[in-house]
């Protein structure tokens, strides 16, 4: 099993459409196709949707270490409004390793590259390796 494949057991994130498309040490990447099922009553992308599409990105920058880690606190800024037919984006990249704590800052982007909101988080690694097998 690879590190991108310990990602598909993400349950949440692959129910509300959220992909996986890149990770390397102390990055990710994934998108959400913005559907109808994303939207508020206000005809937006719902907050917890962008929240979960950051939160995967966040999970492979931060677990791509090998190490097991959690989100110790996480802080999102909603910039711009997206909806139905949008492609979202989100990178994340590593501002800060310590030994057992790390920083993350995430940028979410449409399709056009326009800023739509931003997310921080810093986690906490147990010192437990991946639940990954050797198989490879």
């Amino acid at each position: 099993m690879t590190l991108q494949d310990f990602f598909k057991n993400d349950r949440f994130a692959t129910n509300a459409g959220v992909e996986l498309l890149e990770m390397a040490e102390g990055y990710g990447k994934a998108r959400l196709v913005v559907t109808e099922a994303h939207l508020n009553a206000g005809h937006r992308t719902q907050g917890g949707a962008l929240f979960t599409l950051a939160d995967l990105a966040l999970a492979a920058a931060a677990n791509s270490h090998g190490t097991l880690a959690f989100s110790l606190s996480s802080n999102i800024t909603f910039l711009r409004a997206s909806g139905p037919g949008d492609t979202l984006y989100a990178e994340a990249h590593e501002r800060y390793v310590g030994r057992t704590t790390g920083h993350y800052q995430v940028d979410i982007t449409n399709q056009d590259g326009v800023l739509i909101a931003t997310f921080e988080s810093s986690v906490f690694r147990k010192g437990d390796p991946l639940p990954l097998k050797s198989d490879e």
